[in-house]
């Protein structure tokens, strides 16, 4: 396929290849500006997907040296991981959510394996059996991707314009992914007459055919109950209503009609959560449920790290379901199990 491809009004997307994951790739956008281009995310820090951002620059006509920002969607290191190279080459901004910025601190000034042994002690909390749990006890302490991302120079203000001269983009702040995802509305008139309200940078939150991951917001220093998916449902109310003329999301292609891709996910997550509640007949912990719940493949064949990944999206759908008042955790029950209320 191109290396480039032009949406059309000062918009260009780069796929930059992501190692040994089925995604396969981020779709990274380059926005013309009247100082020089901005990106939209960077892609993972990785020198297959450097060369491939560099050679997508350099086919749009311009050059790593020649950025002006980076605007990031979310931390995650499919995103956020090249950050740092593209303003050593360039000094470049970074911008991105307090929420999310937070994240990266946290990150950066964890001590060697900090993540691994949080990992370990929550998946025993949910009832993750001693042989599941053993090799994060064992795994080098940088077995970890993106632990030493890059410090933004700018924080992204939720609703206010981004420092982009010569164009209006607006961030809307869009928890559930990431406690501090944004999507980037594009507050200009659609190049090719599209019917609806400029375009949508939606990062991974609204993608045309994948369900965003929605696990847990990870801070080790906080009890709080959170409640990712909830926020998650309530950031689709607010994109939905946007009605933008055109969706460029991180991953897959770009498309249109957002309301109706909104619904279809609400929907999506109304029957997910009734199929959690007829589960919750009898007390279950969080990883007795994910080894219950529907995914796309049988329990057996997930592999350790998507089972990690079940699990806390199991411990999402439970959060809200509390929240609710619809399950409740069984009293003096270790590691803790649910039932519906």
């Amino acid at each position: 396929m191109a290396p480039v491809y032009d949406h059309g009004g000062g918009v260009r997307s780069l796929r930059v290849p992501i190692p040994d994951n089925p995604l396969g790739h981020t779709l990274v956008y380059v926005v013309d500006t009247d100082r020089g281009p901005v990106l939209v995310d960077t892609g993972w820090d990785d020198p297959a997907s450097w060369e491939a951002l560099t050679a997508g620059l350099t086919a749009c006509g311009t050059s790593v040296a020649e950025i002006l920002g980076v605007v990031v969607t979310h931390h995650h290191p499919d995103h956020h991981g090249l950050s740092g190279r593209v303003r050593e080459a360039s000094g470049a901004w970074i911008a991105l959510h307090p929420a999310d910025a937070a994240v990266v601190r946290r990150t950066r000034a964890a001590r060697p394996g900090r993540w691994l042994t949080y990992l370990a002690a929550r998946l025993t909390a949910a009832g993750a059996p001693e042989h599941h749990v053993a090799p994060l006890r064992a795994a080098p302490a940088d077995a970890l991707p993106g632990l030493s991302p890059a410090l933004p120079d700018r924080e992204i203000v939720p609703g206010g314009l981004l420092d982009l001269p010569g164009r209006r983009l607006r961030a809307i702040w869009t928890p559930g992914h990431t406690p501090g995802h944004v999507c980037l509305h594009l507050e200009e008139h659609h190049p090719s007459d599209r019917t609806g309200h400029g375009r949508l940078f939606s990062g991974d939150h609204l993608l045309p055919g994948i369900t965003p991951h929605i696990g847990l917001y990870e801070d080790p220093d906080d009890t709080t109950m959170t409640d990712p998916l909830g926020d998650y449902l309530d950031s689709l109310e607010r994109v939905g209503r946007l009605t933008p003329a055109e969706v460029l999301p991180a991953h897959q292609h770009a498309f249109d009609d957002a309301a109706g891709r909104v619904r279809l996910l609400l929907a999506h997550h109304a029957e997910r959560l009734t199929g959690v509640l007829a589960l919750l007949t009898g007390p279950l912990t969080p990883w007795q449920l994910a080894e219950r719940m529907e995914w796309n493949r049988p329990w057996a064949e997930i592999p350790h790290g998507s089972r990690n990944i079940a699990v806390a999206e199991a411990e999402a759908h439970l959060r809200h379901l509390v929240k609710l008042d619809r399950v409740q955790p069984v009293p003096g029950s270790d590691p803790v199990a649910y039932i519906a209320a």
